[in-house]
């Protein structure tokens, strides 16, 4: 497997994009989260995806830098589907609340004939906490990260040999989340910005992290591999440097601080 990273930064970013990521097993692929805009075409197009192909999309949470890049996606794919240009069905998973302001999002916003293929060739499907689904031929559980500010969802997939990536959303670890998160090969976790710039960027203010909260939150779990996102942008020339520096007093295992468009294996 490996992961495309088609966006790495927070909600107000201007010299990245907002933060997802798609996952890939062959040629099945897993897009979780859109970003803000229909910059996610040109992120699909820019790493080589042809957007037809993600037949499985996941929605953490409503806030606007991770919902409004899926209802493009939607558009595409109920426009071609309407047009007899699309073969098969796409899924998009999210917990109630995503579902319901996707499917009103839908009836606002696409014409008729597009909006028709809603629960047809798109299904938009709800996820339930602790539910497992197969996608992409993995099992993927899905939890709630408890958040205190919108209704958020992780996920937590199995991985070859008995291992598991664990996305934990764009907030603070929660307790709840640790049969996920413990002891996982990767973990995805947000760092809003380096601890040394806290008083600069007020994380917590946000509920968000700094690099230090989630290295050491990834050596208390075990963890394996530690992706961070969700940054800020100012740093951006020169972020990696930073962040790695940071966080490798805090973490033992391999620390990965991604530029957009960056793709590693799993």
């Amino acid at each position: 497997m490996k992961i495309t990273m088609l966006g790495t930064g927070n909600a107000t970013v201007t010299e990245c994009y907002n933060t997802c990521f798609v996952l890939h097993d062959g040629a099945k692929l897993f897009l979780v989260d859109g970003g803000g805009g229909n910059t996610l075409l040109r992120r699909l197009k820019l790493a080589g995806i042809d957007w037809k192909n993600v037949r499985d999309i996941f929605v953490t949470h409503k806030h606007i830098d991770h919902l409004l890049g899926i209802i493009w996606m939607m558009r595409m794919i109920c426009q071609n589907m309407s047009r007899g240009n699309y073969e098969g069905e796409a899924r998009v998973y999210g917990h109630d609340e995503v579902i319901s302001i996707l499917c009103d999002m839908a009836k606002t916003l696409l014409g008729a004939k597009e909006a028709a293929c809603i629960g047809e060739g798109l299904k938009l499907i709800t996820a339930g906490d602790g539910e497992e689904r197969e996608i992409i031929g993995r099992k993927v559980s899905f939890f709630d990260i408890r958040s205190t500010k919108a209704k958020q969802f992780g996920f937590s997939m199995e991985l070859d040999g008995g291992g598991k990536l664990t996305c934990c959303g764009d907030e603070p670890y929660n307790e709840c989340e640790r049969k996920y998160a413990e002891g996982s090969r990767w973990l995805l976790h947000e760092a809003f910005c380096l601890h040394s710039q806290a008083e600069i960027f007020r994380p917590y203010e946000k509920h968000h992290s700094t690099v230090k909260d989630a290295c050491e939150l990834a050596e208390r779990l075990n963890v394996e591999n530690l992706i961070l996102y969700h940054t800020e942008d100012k740093n951006i020339k020169n972020r990696r440097e930073l962040y790695t520096e940071e966080g490798k007093r805090y973490y033992r295992g391999r620390l990965y601080v991604l530029d957009d468009m960056e793709v590693i294996e799993l």
